[in-house]
């Protein structure tokens, strides 16, 4: 089977797992995470109806984005789909990040929806820790040279003879 089949598949079942056991509401809508190289974008979904409720993404010129994918795009996504769900009386949803990890972009849009008002994901959620300022890195202190000649003596034992 071709490679990009058996990746597709792959990713089929592991959307299919995380998705199974949420379901969204008209109270708690399912807040459902596309991500391709390009871009990023978000819907909250009522699952029981059918509807998508608001939907944010970083293509198209409305959006105001440079460039649509990186996390600051994930950032400014997260925080435009909160305001509209705010706007509708949405306070809380069910994240659903499909086939991709909890991590980069999709943590990012995450994070930044829930600080904007739309809780879908505990900020106490573990952080990769940001690298230091750049600054000169300390240099060890050098090993305390033996002076030569000092060690083993060599001669003083009788050697030993072959026979």
């Amino acid at each position: 089977m071709d490679a990009q089949k058996l990746k597709a598949k792959r990713s089929e079942r592991r959307r299919n797992r995380v998705r199974k056991p949420i379901y969204g509401t008209p109270a708690r809508p399912r807040l459902s995470v596309f991500r391709s190289n390009l871009h990023i974008s978000a819907q909250l979904i009522d699952d029981l109806n059918g509807v998508t409720l608001a939907a944010a993404t970083s293509s198209g010129k409305a959006s105001g984005l440079k460039h649509g994918g990186n996390v600051a795009a994930a950032t400014e996504v997260g925080k435009k789909l909160a305001a509209a769900a705010t706007g509708k009386g949405i306070t809380a949803a069910a994240f659903d990040r499909g086939a991709y990890r909890f991590h980069g972009r999709v943590a990012a849009l995450a994070r930044a929806a829930t600080e904007a008002g739309l809780v879908c994901t505990s900020l106490d959620a573990p952080v990769h820790k940001e690298k230091p300022a750049a600054t000169a890195p300390e240099k060890k202190p050098a090993k305390e040279a033996k002076p030569k000649g000092e060690g083993k003596p060599k001669g003083d034992a009788p050697k030993k003879d072959k026979k």
